[in-house]
């Protein structure tokens, strides 16, 4: 018999995958938006930095403000106002009406994602918290597999607003099943943000977190315009765009796993800088073969893989610098990972308005490029002095190098 904590971590995994859907889905139905609402690409790129900066600023001191709050009722309320940031993109398809739009379900999507985590680690008996935590981030990550491109395929047949009134419709229903399925939960024990914010003044952790911004800055540059891209630059059709999405999404879960594996299997500074060099390499040669759909096609799935075997070895790698503030890490890296996509979709638009779809490749690749020789130079790979000192550091804090045993709770 199924614990009853099994299904309900994987009640939150299945809402997990409906508020990922909202954040990831612009990318994906981006051309439809702009052409709807009569604005560039470039112009519409910018709901994604909306989204993100609204998310990186405002879920810290809106998580801090309910501290105290009952975990269940700030589940429910974060999810109300998600239903009614869903509801208002439905009614309201205005470029400043979106924009409003993407900042409430930036800041509810926060609250929810990260009060979900909490949650689902106190449920869970002791030794299967990593699992019941990595199915909550399996669930999000699976709106890129299955949430994106099926929205592209219900925005070209039907009409894109109407993508975000079935996930409103379904947040209701989300709503519904947490109120009668999960107990009252006390709050946490607040941590000041001042508290959060002294990690900032540690080099080390400064540059970990600066290794983030580039590495996802270059990811967002072209992800977020990967449908027009894919549509103008490559000459794909609609259809194929969607399919195209889909095999992305995939080669993004084959991505995580392989960092996991090879952060256990070779250690988390040669996977991290591989894995970004990699990165970069891929971008550099979507920039350069664009017009081939048989060339991209491929390097499309090598990049995905590539850029996303680099989430679980960085998010140990920065574990890695603070040991005793794991929690404060996570989420100073996810505020990183937030404000590196509002970078990259910023500057993006620009690229597109002054350049070319085909350049944003380019220009993430050498964004990309400079997260790996960051990273290189801080584990001393640019250096055989330094790389001495960090060996004896690892090896002090008896670490050497190493995962942490990604596979232990599985």
């Amino acid at each position: 018999m199924t614990p009853s904590w099994t299904w309900k971590i994987y009640m939150l995994a299945i809402v997990s995958f409906l508020v990922g859907t909202s954040e990831y889905i612009i990318a994906g139905i981006l051309d439809q938006v702009a052409a709807d609402i009569g604005v560039s690409l470039a112009a519409a790129g910018q709901l994604i930095t909306v989204y993100s900066l609204a998310y990186a600023f405002g879920t810290p001191f809106l998580l801090a403000a309910a501290a105290k709050a009952d975990r269940k009722k700030l589940m429910i309320g974060s999810l109300a106002v998600f239903v009614a940031g869903n509801f208002a993109a439905l009614a309201f398809t205005g470029y400043g009406a979106l924009i409003v739009s993407r900042i409430i379900l930036a800041l509810s999507s926060g609250v929810f994602i990260v009060t979900a985590m909490s949650v689902a680690s106190r449920l869970a008996p002791p030794g299967k918290q990593g699992r019941a935590i990595a199915t909550l981030v399996m669930g999000f990550s699976m709106s890129l597999i299955i949430g994106v491109p099926l929205g592209r395929i219900i925005a070209s047949a039907y009409d894109w607003n109407l993508v975000f009134g079935a996930i409103g419709l379904l947040g209701l229903l989300a709503m519904g099943l947490i109120f009668h399925a999960f107990p009252p939960t006390d709050g946490e024990k607040l941590i000041p943000l001042k508290e959060q914010l002294r990690l900032l003044a540690n080099p080390r952790i400064a540059i970990g977190l600066l290794i983030t911004f580039f590495w996802i800055g270059g990811y967002s540059i072209t992800h977020t315009y990967i449908s027009p891209f894919l549509l103008d630059v490559t000459g794909m059709s609609d259809r194929s765009v969607s399919i195209a999405l889909f095999a992305l999404g995939i080669a993004a879960l084959i991505g995580s796993q392989l960092g996991g594996f090879g952060t256990d299997r070779w250690g988390f500074p040669r996977m991290l800088v591989g894995g970004m060099v990699l990165h970069s390499i891929f971008l550099l040669l979507l920039f350069l073969f664009a017009p081939s759909a048989a060339v991209v096609v491929p390097l499309l799935l090598l990049w995905s893989i590539a850029a996303w075997s680099s989430g679980p070895t960085q998010q140990y790698h920065l574990l890695t610098l603070a040991p005793g503030a794991a929690g404060i890490m996570l989420s100073l890296n996810s505020s990183m990972v937030q404000l590196g996509m509002a970078a990259g979709a910023g500057l993006g638009g620009l690229i597109v308005e002054g350049s070319s779809l085909a350049a944003t490749s380019g220009i993430g690749a050498a964004a990309v490029a400079v997260a790996a020789l960051t990273a290189a130079a801080s584990f001393g790979y640019l250096s055989p002095a330094a790389a001495r000192r960090r060996k004896a550091s690892l090896a002090g804090a008896g670490i050497a190098g190493k995962g942490i045993g990604l596979k232990d709770d599985n």
